[in-house]
């Protein structure tokens, strides 16, 4: 506030319950008194010193500012006749509710000493009721003392040097809130400072768990500290070196004591601190601003909470960190932390802004920071400068191109350095180890020495690994064959080989003319189709769109977008099963389109274990307007339903879930590439196909349990939006499909654009739409329809060999036999299908 209250004159009840918390600061702080209307009452907030009577144990009501928050309007009327008000943070009085007319007390409340007198002062036995103890006080030497022997560098840290300059460490005495929307990776920070404090510098920690069990928090550790995925970790599956490390961390682990109890308050947490010797840092993981009967450390009773922790950190003079799921500016004012971090992502994906705000001096400084969600940490995002022009290390390190891929490239090689993951050549791994070397020293001379042999070592890989991990570490070593590396490696000596190139643009699932982050669309894509075209698409999605009786939102207003449930779509919650089996082995191979454009395509080896056969290739029709049928989504706005008990079927949106566990080797996970990009939790969030979807395997006894919905934005279901567009899609296919040529081409391209229209990326396209939860939705809807028709014929016993998008399937099956669940065709819900020789090039298909 730019003034006070009394500068501002009186403000009404109403006003004054929303800003509770902050005026009662100025209360405490700054000594204000607020004159509170209400219809024809008046009351004053003041501080103590106008009322000391308010200190003693009950003499009057007094209520914890949570409840007089809620129940304020009756607490004001209460005041302004005569019956003041004491308002408690946890035990201790802050403020109180006076009637604004001194004679308005009773005679028994006049009768106190230290009671207000006409006019607000204060008699003189007031000022001697405080009790018999003095209060503590320091002189400017004790003061001075303090500061020059409290080594901020000595206290714990994050291990994370951008970060830990720009807060100074985690400070002594102090309340420390980590505010990050879920999915950012707020819980990721708290790991980071007990991993460092108890593992490195061997100081103990309590870790408090409100939200994540022991087991989530020990396998975050692991996947931390080996590279490993978290999500397979969740499942059970370590490898040898994991193992390894699982049993040093057992062994060294005794200074993080971790409570996961139930019904964990901080209360409780208080209790537990002072018992631990030694104890150099407090966690609490996490503080949920959604309700959650489950969690009393949720909700409203999150004010109280931080209070209570807050008074523990001045207590033990430890530094106590707590992460709380939002970053809402008004929840964080009502928490009055002594520190904030603010996670915030950027619109470059690698990197997360912390911004660093303490109180009363506002923002002090921020860092950057890579997010490695995948392995439950971050990264600091420092080692980046070395590739700048103006950074200390020199003018453009030659290997980096001035961007981020030599930590990128450091990065990737890390599941293979550290023994975790296996499939590429021991000369690669000892090459890697020495890249990540030198970018962890920074050391740029002996990264340009390293490229030849690590650029010669790459060239000798004739397939990658078919995980993320090889994905990820094939693409790290692609910018440094690209012609524009190639001219920076020049400068130092240091040419690129051919060999080295075709190696790392070898990417086993991603055709190069398909990106995640590109919509597909050109300019004027948008444009309504002109009069008479063959099949005028969008303005059929439109249409049908419009026509429907729960008067849809097309678009969501931009300035929406960046809040809310937005923020948490991305492609990846399509679902499209980019999957191989296992035991063949795939390899990616140049191919040149008929329009002149180079893409690569699958070559599949299957072993002889697997019989005689042939590759069957199986490519749904219309994969995407047939989803249109019947695609359950919300036409209205997406509210935040926060955790659910179970799935509720009149609902319809996004949900935040467990990756449930999947055992079967001879089908992909249910949810797809989901899987590959959890949270720092090990959650993903979903759309409705897809929980619908596990409902019916954990039905069918294919899925344990349901997962538990921890999370979730939802509106009033409906699966007819899209209705009318499939049924004139399907009509105009029946049409051009058999005529062929021009007109048929013409339709699958309105066809797609109008669908991809439903989300476009970049802010110059001006579509009719703007609806990401649509979009995915409709994508997710194919994807399970895909998967489920695989899996029916896998469960009738034909050998499923892959599964790619929302449309492709290859079974090894005998000549001229396509598995008998597909129905051949040319219509929705049917398939074309092709036999190939296995070790031949897989083609795209022409549909």
């Amino acid at each position: 506030m730019s003034q006070s209250p009394q500068e501002e004159g009186p403000i009404n009840a109403t006003t004054a319950r929303n800003n509770l918390y902050a005026l009662v600061k100025l209360v405490e702080e700054q000594g204000h008194t607020t004159v509170i209307t209400k219809h024809k009452v008046r009351a004053l907030l003041a501080p103590l010193d106008r009322f000391p009577a308010a200190r003693k144990t009950d003499a009057f009501p007094a209520h914890v500012l949570s409840t007089a928050q809620r129940d304020f309007g009756d607490l004001v009327t209460l005041a302004a006749q005569g019956q003041p008000q004491v308002l408690l943070r946890n035990t201790t009085p802050v403020a109180v509710l006076l009637p604004a007319d001194p004679d308005a007390l009773s005679s028994d409340t006049a009768a106190h000493p230290g009671a207000v007198t006409a006019g607000g002062a204060v008699n003189s036995q007031g000022n001697q009721d405080r009790g018999s103890t003095p209060r503590r006080l320091a002189t400017l030497g004790d003061a001075i003392g303090s500061v020059l022997t409290d080594d901020p560098a000595g206290g714990p840290t994050f291990g994370l040097p951008g970060l830990d300059a720009a807060t100074g460490g985690l400070q002594r005495g102090k309340l420390t809130l980590v505010a990050a929307r879920p999915s950012v990776g707020g819980s990721l920070l708290g790991l980071a400072a007990a991993r460092k404090t108890a593992l490195v510098d061997h100081d103990m920690v309590l870790y408090a768990a409100s939200g994540p069990n022991r087991d989530d928090i020990f396998r975050r550790i692991i996947s931390a500290e080996t590279g490993g995925e978290y999500a397979r970790l969740k499942q059970g599956r370590l490898t040898e070196h994991e193992q390894k490390v699982a049993h040093q961390l057992v062994q060294a682990g005794d200074l993080l004591m971790i409570d996961d109890g139930s019904d964990l308050t901080a209360e409780d947490i208080r209790e537990t601190a002072p018992h631990m010797e030694g104890l150099a840092l407090v966690v609490v993981d996490r503080l949920q601003a959604a309700h959650s009967a489950r969690l009393p450390l949720s909700g409203d009773r999150l004010p109280d909470a931080s209070q209570v922790l807050a008074t523990l950190a001045r207590t033990l003079h430890v530094p106590v960190l707590a992460i709380v799921d939002s970053d809402d500016p008004a929840l964080l004012g009502l928490l009055d932390a002594d520190v904030t971090l603010t996670l915030t992502p950027t619109e470059d994906p690698a990197k997360v802004q912390v911004t660093v705000a303490e109180r009363d001096f506002g923002t002090i400084g921020s860092a950057y920071l890579q997010p490695d969600l995948i392995h439950a940490r971050f990264l600091d995002a420092g080692a980046a400068s070395l590739g700048r022009a103006d950074s200390p290390a020199g003018p453009g390190l030659a290997v980096s191109a001035g961007r981020t891929e030599a930590l990128e490239l450091a990065e990737a090689a890390l599941p293979y350095t550290s023994g975790g993951h296996q499939g590429i050549p021991a000369a690669l791994t000892h090459e890697l180890a020495a890249w990540r070397t030198a970018v962890a020293g920074g050391d740029q001379e002996t990264l340009k020495e390293i490229l030849p042999s690590l650029l010669q070592a790459a060239a000798t890989v004739s397939q990658w690994p078919d995980t993320h991990e090889g994905h990820r570490l094939a693409n790290a070593l692609r910018p440094y064959s690209t012609p524009e590396s190639t001219d920076n490696a020049a400068d130092a000596g240091q040419p690129a080989t051919p060999a080295a190139t075709a190696a790392v643009h070898a990417r086993a699932d991603v055709p190069e003319d398909e990106e995640d982050d590109e919509d597909g669309l050109q300019p004027g894509d948008e444009e309504d189709e002109p009069e008479g075209h063959v099949f005028p698409a969008l303005k059929i999605l439109r249409d049908s769109v419009d026509r429907s009786k729960m008067h849809p939102i097309k678009v969501i207003r931009k300035e929406e977008r960046d809040s809310g449930p937005w923020p948490l779509i991305s492609e990846h919650m399509d679902g499209e099963p980019r999957w191989a089996h296992p035991d063949i082995t795939v390899t990616r191979v140049p191919h040149i389109r008929d329009n002149g454009k180079r893409v690569r395509r699958d070559k599949i080896d299957v072993p002889g274990s697997f019989g005689e056969g042939v590759l069957c290739l199986i490519d749904r029709n219309g994969s995407f307007p047939s989803a249109c049928s019947a695609v359950p989504l919300a036409p209205n706005k997406l509210l935040h339903t926060g955790p659910l008990d179970a799935y509720d079927k009149a609902g319809a949106g996004i949900y935040l879930i467990d990756i449930p566990e999947w055992n079967r080797t001879d089908m992909p996970h249910p949810l797809g590439r989901i899987i590959d990009r959890p949270d720092e939790d090990g959650r993903v969030w979903v759309t409705t196909p897809h929980i619908k979807q596990l409902m019916k395997l954990v039905r069918d006894n294919h899925i344990a349990a349901m997962p538990t919905i921890y999370d979730s934005w939802t509106g009033k279901a409906n699966e007819s939006l899209f209705k009318p567009f499939y049924e004139a899609t399907r009509k105009a296919r029946t049409e051009l499909v058999q005529a062929g040529g021009d007109p048929y081409k013409a339709y699958k391209t309105r066809l797609s654009i109008a669908l991809r229209l439903l989300w476009p990326k970049r802010p110059s396209q001006r579509s009719p739409f703007w609806r990401p939860d649509w979009r995915m939705s409709m994508v997710a809807e194919a994807s399970v329809r895909h998967w489920t028709v695989a899996f029916k014929a896998v469960q009738e016993g034909h050998q499923l060999i892959a599964l790619r998008n929302v449309d492709q399937a290859i079974f090894w099956t005998p000549p001229d036999t396509p598995p008998s669940t597909y129905r051949i065709g040319t219509g929705f819900g049917e398939v074309k299908r092709k036999f190939v020789q296995a070790g031949e090039t897989i083609l795209e298909g022409d549909d």
